[in-house]
Order: structure tokens, then sequence, then C-alpha cells
């Protein structure tokens, strides 16, 4: 099957002849240029290059993100600018009267260019993809669904304060959030219809902590569930599968996203309660499979069992998800130096050791 095929197959609930893989998060150059067998010259003469060549010697059906990192110094995605803090120079007062100013989740969506945003949406998806070349281009769309972490804009501080002293303007922060992401997912759907995009989108958002989520569940069921089912709605008839990320203890918010319409999960970190063994026996909505992205964990697996360990662990997850959910094996979360290059080969060979 080709990669394209094999990852259709799985997103549509069939069985293909392997398990398909998702890559994209490995964000170690030194990790990349072993994998691709490149000298660092070779590499950073062309790390994007460098990063399909690597993804392609270790066999990955799709890819979720282009990182070329240039330097060896450099590992994370994201560097020491763009860490959100927990004060962002915002006065509360200040930012409560921005809010307030805000237009509303129906003038958002009535002023939305759909014809203008999806022929870049549309051009940007076919543009990279003839890059790629036979790796599936699958990039996760995090501001599809809806935005419970306007944390971002807006810093901790000032944000939690407001759900506690403006519950009104934080449910229209989470309603404006649910337009952009409904008019989002106007743009995916389209372009599943084209064929452009496979049938199912990673999206969703770090609101929870080790410990659970960051906002009580019930202000969430209240607030931002209503926005998450509207921004979820062009996806869900287009007949997309929304696959939730999660980071941390999502445990006591998956009732609620599933009501919404969520029918796959991707992560998980064990320690935090997030354990695959019970995650798969969970159903959408409609009584359906799950759809796994999942579940080799970073911060507990991958990075500190020997490579045979990490072949054992693979096969587990196979054996696991084989009759309870349909599985596209990929990591939690990104891929960093503290993980062995022979841990990696390790998990992507044994994954296409295993026919189904």
């Amino acid at each position: 099957m080709t990669h394209k095929e094999r990852l259709d197959r799985v997103i549509a609930g069939g069985k293909p002849d392997i398990t398909p893989s998702l890559g994209g998060w490995i964000a170690d150059p030194k990790l990349l240029m072993g994998a691709a067998e490149l000298t660092y010259a070779q590499y950073a003469a062309d790390p994007m290059a460098g990063m399909l060549a690597a993804h392609t010697r270790l066999g990955y059906d799709g890819i979720v993100a282009i990182i070329g990192v240039d330097n060896l110094d450099d590992y994370r995605i994201v560097d020491k600018q763009s860490y959100i803090g927990s004060y962002l120079n915002k006065d509360f007062d200040e930012m409560v009267r921005e809010i307030e100013a805000l237009p509303d989740a129906h003038e958002i969506e009535a002023a939305f260019d759909f014809d203008a945003q999806y022929a870049k949406f549309r051009q940007e998806l076919i543009d990279t993809q003839a890059r790629i070349g036979d790796i599936l281009y699958v990039p996760a769309q995090w501001d599809a669904g809806a935005r419970a972490s306007w944390y971002g804009t807006y810093g901790y501080e000032n944000f939690f304060l407001l759900i506690g002293l403006h519950p009104d303007l934080a449910a229209k922060l989470f309603h404006i959030g649910g337009a952009q992401g409904y008019n989002k997912g106007r743009l995916i759907a389209a372009a599943v219809r084209e064929g452009l995009y496979p049938k199912a989108v990673l999206l969703g958002e770090d609101i929870c902590t080790q410990r659970g989520p960051m906002i009580s569940v019930d202000f969430l069921r209240e607030h931002y569930a209503p926005a998450l089912a509207h921004g979820l709605g062009p996806l869900l008839e287009a007949g997309v599968r929304p696959v939730w990320h999660c980071d941390g203890n999502v445990g006591p918010m998956l009732p609620m996203l599933l009501e919404c319409g969520i029918q796959g999960l991707q992560g998980f970190q064990p320690e935090c309660g997030m354990k695959i063994e019970e995650l798969v026996k969970l159903r959408t909505r409609e009584g359906g499979k799950l759809l796994i992205y999942g579940p080799m964990s970073v911060t507990t697996e991958l990075n500190t069992l020997d490579a045979r360990s990490v072949a054992d662990l693979v096969r587990r997850h196979v054996a696991i998800c084989r009759d309870e959910a349909d599985l596209v094996y990929f990591t939690a979360n990104t891929i960093c130096p503290d993980v062995p290059l022979e841990n990696l080969i390790a998990m992507m060979d044994t994954l296409h050791s295993i026919a189904l």
C-alpha cells in the first residue's frame, strides 16, 4: 500500500497492511542527521530536505509539521521568544476593555472571506505536498475547533482572573474561538472534498496540567463546549474525524470532548493517568471506535527505555489497539535529544514488521 492508501484505510476504519505512522515532531537536528545519514554540512545546506530524508529512511507515512532546525544547538519547536509567559505587560482593566470591544462570534463568521482564505490554504497544501513527495502532508490545525487557551494572548494571570471576575467575557472569548475554528473547519472541509487533505485532522490545545484541566470542567462544559461543538460542525459534516491532542491529564475532560464530536485522541502521558489500555475502550458519541494517534510517550518511554524494550512496547501498543481502536502510530509530543537514535529506529522498524 502507498503511504496515502495506508493512512486513508485506517482513518476510514479499515485494516491496512501494516500500522501507518505519523512524524514531523523530530525536533533534534542530530537525530535527523543520524536517521538520514547526513553530515552537518549536508544537513545545514537544506534542513527541510534533511528532515524529509530522515522521515523517508525511517518509513513514516505522514508528516504533521515541517520542522527544519538550522542550528545543532536548537532542538525545540519554540524558543525563548515564543514561550507563553505568565505576564505579558497587559493591564487587567485594559484587557477587559479590549475584549469588550472585540467583534462577536457572528460578526467574525460574517466577515470571513472564504474564497480568499481557501485559495491560500489550498495552495499551501499543494506546494508543500509537492515538496514532500510520497509522504502524505497532514498538517495539524491547532486553530480548528475552538479556543480555550487565551492565556497565550493575555497571559496566564490575566486570563484566569478574567474567568473568575468576568465569566461572561471569558465565554465571549470561547465563542470567538469557536467562530474562528468554524471558519478554519470550512477550509479543511473544502480541502477534504477536493482530496487534498485526509478525513482526519489533529487539533486541540494545551489546557491541562499533569493533575487535570486548568479550568473547571463544569465551566468548560457550560461555556466552552458549545463553542467547540459549533467549531467542529464543518468537519463533522464533511465526514472528517477530529483528533484531540492530549497533553497532561485530559481524563476529566474526555466525556465533554466526545460529546462535542471529537472522534480521536492523540498523545499520551501515562504518568498522568492517560493509559492506552483504558483509552481504547472509549467510544465516540455515535458509538464508534476512536482514532488513536499515538501512543508512544516521549517523557517516560521512548527516551528512557532501551531499544529492545521500545520494540516490545510497540508490539504491545499495536496488540492493544487491534480490535479496540483505529491506530495511526505517533509519539505523544516532540522527540528531543534525550531520545536515542537507536530507539527511534527500533520503534519504526518494529512497527513495519508487524503484519495486520
